[in-house]
C-alpha cells in the first residue's frame, strides 16, 4: 500500500506535459498543448493538456483526467500501478509492505503476465551475459551480426537455453504459476503420454535454443518475444523465428519492435522510417538512426499505423528491393495515406537490407541516402507499374492504380495537389483524373453509406426501452446538479457571502460550497447521486484547509471517478487565450450559485405537485385526500413563490 503523503509527493512532483508526451506527440497551443487522441480515431488534434490545471481532455470522446487517470486508461493499469509508474519517473522511493499470499492470489491475470514477461526478459538477458552456453552460442551470434554490447543492453536481447525445460524449471523455482508461462507464451504443455498414466503434462520452453529479441510496447513493458534459430538447422527452414502467441496482453497486429526505444527520436525527427526485421531496427539504432520500427512480418495494420501518427505523420517505408519488400512496400501505401501519413518509399539497392546497408555506412550516409533516394508514393508506382508498359490497357490499369491511392487521401487539399503532380508525371489531362478520383471517393462514401444503414439496421433490432423524454423533470434535476456540482468544483473555495451571524454570535464567511451545503440543510435537501454529495462533503471539509483550492484538489482526487468527473467539468468548451479567460466577481458567482439552488428547489417543488396530483388521482381516503391537498397548497405556495424570485 502506499501512504498518502507519498501519494502527494507523486503527484507535486507530476509533469502531465511530460507523462501525456510519452505517449502523444505534442504541440503547443496558447496556453495549453494538443495532439491526437490516443483514445480514439482522432483525425485532427482534439485532445488538450493543460500544464496549469495539470489535465488532459479530449474535445472528441470526452476521455481524460489527471496524469494517473491518463496512465491507467492507456496502459490498462491499477491506481496504484500508475503511481509506481510515476515514482519511478521522478525517482521519488516508494516504502510498500509485502503483499500476503491472499493479495498476490488477487492480482489481475493481466499484471501477473506482466510481471512473468519482465522476469523472462531478465533471465534471457542473464543467460546471454553470464552463463556458458549463452556467451559461446547467443553472444557469438549477436557478435557476427556486428551488435555491440551497448546496443545489446539497450534492446535487452537474450538467449533461451537449448534444454527444453530450462526456464520452466527456473521460473517454477522462482516461484511462478504454470498458468502465466502458458498464457504469456514462455511455455506450452505437453500432453503426458499415455503409455506411461502415472505421468504429469510436461512444459516445453517455446524459445529453446533460440536468440531472444523482447517486444517492448510503448510504454516499455515486455509484452512478448521473438526467438531465431540459431544453429544449422535454419538452412532451408522457411520459418527460422517463432514469436509469442496472442495473449491478453500482445496483439500483434497492435505493437511495433523498437517503439518504445524510437519514440522520443521520432518526435525529434518529426519522421519515422517503417523496416521488416529486429535486426534492421537494431542495426540502424547502432548505425545512429534511432527513428525506426518494424512490424517485423505481419501486414501493416491500422492499429499500428495510428500508434505512429500520435508522434509522427512522415513516414518513410524501406525496404529490400527484392519482390518481397516490392510487395510490402505496395501492400502498406493506401492504409498509410487513407489515415493521413505522407508517405515516401525507398527500396534498397539489390542485395542489401537495412540491417547490411546500415552495417556499412555512418549514420550521416544512410540519412544522406534516404533523403537522396526516398520518392513519393506516386514516383514508387510509377515506376513500378508503368516502367516499360507500352499496352494502353496496361497503362490504363496502372493509372487507375494510382489515382486509387490518390484518391483515399482525407485531406482535399493534399488530394489535389497530389492530382495535379499526377497530371503532370503521367501526362494525363487533370480534369480526366479529378473526375476518376470523384468517382472513387463517390464510390467509397456509397459503401460507407450502405455499411452505416447496416449497423444501424442491426442496432434497431437490439433497441432497447424508450429513454426519458427530452427535459423531464429527472432531465432538468440532473443537468442543474451537474451545473452546481461544477460550480463547486470549481469555484468551491471562494468566498461569496460575508459576514453570517453564527448561533454563537460570531460572524463567519462563506464560501461556495459552504453556502451549498448551508443552503441544502435548511431545506433537507441533497443531490441525486452519491459522487456528488461526496465531493460537496469534501469540499465543506477542506475548506478551513490554509491554500485549500477545490479544482486542483478534486482534479489531482485519488478517486479516479471524482478526478475524472472533475475534469470534465474544469474544461471549458472553448479553449480562450489568457487575454480572453472569464473573470468571475463574488458578486456575480454569488448570483450564479443562488441562482442554481433556486432552480433546484423549483424543480423538486414541481415534480412533488405531479406526485401529489398522480396521487390524488387515486381516490385515497378521506383523511389521506385532505392531507394531500393542504400539502398541495402548501407545495404550491412555494412553487409560485420561486417562480417569482425566478421571474417565471
Amino acid at each position: 500500500m502506499i501512504d498518502r503523503a507519498t501519494i502527494d509527493k507523486i503527484l507535486d512532483a507530476t509533469n502531465i506535459v511530460d507523462v501525456v508526451g510519452e505517449f502523444v506527440n505534442l504541440r503547443k497551443a496558447g496556453v495549453n498543448y494538443k495532439g491526437l487522441c490516443p483514445f480514439h480515431d482522432d483525425k485532427t488534434p482534439s485532445f488538450m493538456v493543460s500544464p496549469s490545471k495539470q489535465i488532459c481532455h479530449c474535445f472528441a470522446c470526452g476521455e481524460g483526467g489527471n496524469a494517473v487517470n491518463f496512465l491507467m486508461k492507456h496502459e490498462q493499469i491499477t491506481y496504484p500501478e500508475a503511481l509506481r509508474w510515476l515514482a519511478k519517473k521522478y525517482n521519488i522511493e516508494i516504502q510498500e509492505r509485502e503483499l500476503t499470499d491472499e493479495e498476490k492470489r488477487e492480482q489481475s491475470d493481466r499484471e501477473s503476465m506482466f510481471i512473468v514477461n519482465e522476469w523472462a526478459c531478465q533471465y534471457f538477458h542473464e543467460i546471454l551475459q553470464n552463463d556458458v552456453d549463452g556467451q559461446a552460442i547467443g553472444k557469438q551470434y549477436f557478435r557476427s551480426r556486428g551488435i555491440r554490447d551497448d546496443i545489446i543492453k539497450k534492446f535487452q536481447l537474450g538467449f533461451a537455453l537449448n534444454k527444453r525445460d530450462a526456464l520452466a524449471n527456473e521460473a517454477k523455482r522462482k516461484g511462478y504459476k504454470d498458468e502465466y508461462l502458458i498464457k504469456t507464451g514462455l511455455c506450452y504443455q505437453r500432453e503426458a503420454n499415455s503409455q506411461q498414466p502415472n505421468a504429469n503434462s510436461q512444459l516445453i520452453d517455446r524459445f529453446a535454443g533460440r536468440a531472444i529479441f523482447p517486444w517492448l510496447n510503448v510504454s516499455g513493458k515486455v509484452v512478448a518475444f521473438g526467438g531465431r534459430k540459431l544453429d544449422s538447422a535454419t538452412k532451408g527452414v522457411q520459418q527460422k523465428y517463432v514469436n509469442s502467441p496472442d495473449s491478453e496482453i500482445y496483439h500483434k497486429e497492435r505493437e511495433l519492435y523498437g517503439i518504445y526505444q524510437a519514440k522520443k527520436a521520432i518526435v525529434k525527427e518529426d519522421a519515422v522510417y517503417m523496416v521488416e526485421g529486429y535486426t534492421d531496427v537494431i542495426a540502424m539504432h547502432q548505425c545512429g538512426l534511432e527513428n525506426v520500427v518494424a512490424n517485423s512480418g505481419t501486414a501493416l495494420s491500422v492499429y499500428q499505423i495510428r500508434l505512429l501518427r500520435r508522434f509522427t505523420q512522415n513516414i518513410t517505408l524501406l525496404y529490400d528491393g527484392d519482390e518481397a519488400g516490392i510487395h510490402a512496400a505496395m501492400r502498406g501505401t493506401d492504409m498509410l495515406l487513407q489515415e493521413g501519413m505522407n508517405v515516401k518509399v525507398l527500396l534498397l539497392p539489390d542485395g542489401d537490407d537495412p540491417d547490411s546497408f546500415a552495417r556499412k555506412h555512418t549514420a550521416t550516409e544512410f540519412k544522406q541516402y534516404i533523403e537522396d533516394h526516398q520518392t513519393d508514393f506516386i514516383q514508387f508506382k510509377t515506376d513500378l507499374l508503368l516502367k516499360g508498359v507500352k499496352d494502353p490497357i496496361k497503362r490504363a490499369e496502372a493509372i487507375n492504380s494510382i489515382v486509387r491511392s490518390v484518391s483515399v487521401i482525407p485531406d482535399s487539399i493534399v488530394r489535389s495537389a497530389y492530382i495535379t503532380d499526377c497530371a503532370r508525371r503521367l501526362e494525363v489531362d487533370e480534369r480526366t483524373l479529378i473526375t476518376q478520383t470523384n468517382k472513387y471517393i463517390a464510390g467509397d462514401k456509397e459503401e460507407q453509406r450502405k455499411e452505416a444503414e447496416r449497423d444501424a439496421r442491426q442496432q434497431e433490432t437490439q433497441k432497447p426501452a424508450e429513454p426519458i423524454g427530452l427535459h423531464t423533470p429527472q432531465e432538468q434535476t440532473a443537468t442543474v446538479e451537474r451545473i452546481l456540482i461544477q460550480q463547486i468544483i470549481r469555484h468551491g473555495d471562494e468566498v461569496i457571502v460575508k459576514g453570517v451571524e453564527t448561533q454563537d454570535g460570531d460572524f463567519i464567511d462563506l464560501n461556495v460550497a459552504q453556502y451549498v451545503d448551508y443552503s441544502f440543510n435548511c431545506d433537507n435537501l441533497a443531490f441525486g447521486q452519491d459522487i456528488y454529495n461526496r465531493i460537496l462533503q469534501e469540499a465543506v471539509e477542506h475548506s478551513a484547509e490554509e491554500g485549500f483550492k477545490a479544482e486542483a484538489y478534486f482534479t489531482q482526487h485519488p478517486d479516479v471517478d471524482i478526478s475524472q468527473l472533475a475534469t470534465r467539468l474544469v474544461v471549458d468548451d472553448y479553449q480562450l487565450g489568457k487575454g480572453f479567460e472569464m473573470k468571475h466577481t463574488e458578486q456575480g458567482l454569488r448570483q450564479n450559485v443562488e441562482h442554481l439552488l433556486l432552480d433546484f428547489r423549483y424543480i423538486i417543488v414541481q415534480q412533488r405537485l405531479k406526485d401529489i396530483n398522480r396521487e390524488l388521482k387515486e381516490h385515497p381516503d378521506a383523511n389521506r385526500m385532505k392531507e394531500l391537498v393542504n400539502e398541495y397548497m402548501e407545495a404550491n405556495k412555494i412553487f409560485q413563490q420561486l417562480g417569482k424570485e425566478l421571474g417565471r
